[in-house]
């Protein structure tokens, strides 16, 4: 539906400007997180206080980061698995290199590059030797864990004399916002505006709804296809370095599950897991939401095996709904 504009002044309402950037699915998400958190605040002891809330968000910060590059691949049609262990190789060698002298500054951008390179050898088998995304991304998942494990031989390694302007990034604070959830919403807010203005990656949403008509119109596939790997790989590279901030720690067992929360904030976020659908800003919707079912969790007492049991289920519903969304869908066209 197309925003109305007042025929008198010719600006659109408030209604009219929230209804363009919020999309049906996203504000079904933003109504159930606003039941949820009244909820929680009236039941949960400690749910609605400043720290609780403020380490909530600072630990949905990385999540966050992460749907910003997996929800281009997943409208793309494709899948990415690897995120995880790439935000874990990103620290780990950050970490590794800082740790022998090198500046962490320069640690970073060569880690960074690093997480490119991944998500480059990703998309380039999957866009030009046609691997299966699953299998592709699966392997690199992988190789970067093992990486990881490589350079630190299994065990965590403490950094000391890191640069204050580097643990800023993960520990500092602006005017009391805590800095790593202000880089969130920047990165957000960009990834969404491009996502949603720019035409390079609209053709995300072409080929990922119907890859022969997109390469027919004229648009480059198989350039497409591999760039929203190097671009997942990136996001999940900054997460990396992010982490590597706030805890001065670069462990090879960082990011485990990551993919999974990733994907089920997508697919929860209003992204198909059959390509063509879906916005970034849903996807930090379907994150936070998630967020504050963990949190809930936490405080009261459930143990860690039933909160991944709890993740486990959010994404099997999730993606259930999905497929009967798309059968539906479907259904309407044929009857049309």
């Amino acid at each position: 539906m197309e925003p109305q504009v007042n025929q008198e002044t010719g600006k659109q309402s408030v209604f009219d400007r929230l209804q363009s950037v919020f999309q049906f699915r996203e504000a079904n998400i933003l109504f159930v997180i606003g039941i949820l958190f009244l909820v929680l605040s009236a039941f949960v002891p400690h749910f609605l206080t400043s720290s609780n809330l403020t380490t909530t968000f600072i630990g949905l910060a990385m999540d966050g980061i992460l749907v910003v590059g997996m929800t281009l691949v997943l409208v793309s049609g494709g899948v990415d698995l690897s995120v995880g262990s790439v935000l874990a190789l990103t620290a780990v060698l950050a970490g590794y290199l800082a740790y022998n002298g090198v500046n962490i500054w320069l640690a970073a951008v060569i880690a960074l590059v690093a997480a490119m390179i991944i998500g480059w050898f990703s998309g380039f088998f999957i866009s030009k030797i046609g691997l299966n995304p699953l299998i592709m991304t699966l392997g690199m998942m992988s190789v970067a864990r093992g990486l990881a494990y490589v350079f630190t031989e299994g065990a965590p390694v403490s950094i000391v004399g890191i640069s204050e302007s580097f643990l800023f990034l993960g520990q500092g604070s602006v005017l009391g916002i805590p800095m790593i959830i202000i880089i969130l919403i920047v990165v957000v807010i960009t990834g969404d505006l491009l996502l949603r203005k720019t035409a390079a990656l609209r053709q995300v949403y072409y080929v990922g709804s119907n890859e022969k008509a997109a390469r027919l119109s004229g648009i480059n596939v198989q350039k497409v296809k591999l760039w929203v790997y190097v671009i997942s790989a990136l996001m999940a590279g900054i997460a990396g370095l992010l982490t590597l901030a706030r805890f001065s720690v670069a462990a090879p067992t960082a990011g485990m599950t990551a993919e999974l929360r990733a994907i089920a904030a997508c697919v929860i976020g209003g992204a198909s897991l059959t390509g063509g659908q879906g916005t970034i800003l849903g996807a930090l919707l379907g994150v936070i939401l998630v967020g504050l079912v963990n949190n809930a969790l936490i405080l009261m007492n459930v143990s860690v095996y039933f909160q991944s049991l709890v993740i486990g289920l959010v994404l099997i519903i999730a993606v259930t709904l999905d497929v009967y969304l798309n059968k539906r869908k479907e259904k309407q066209k044929v009857a049309a």
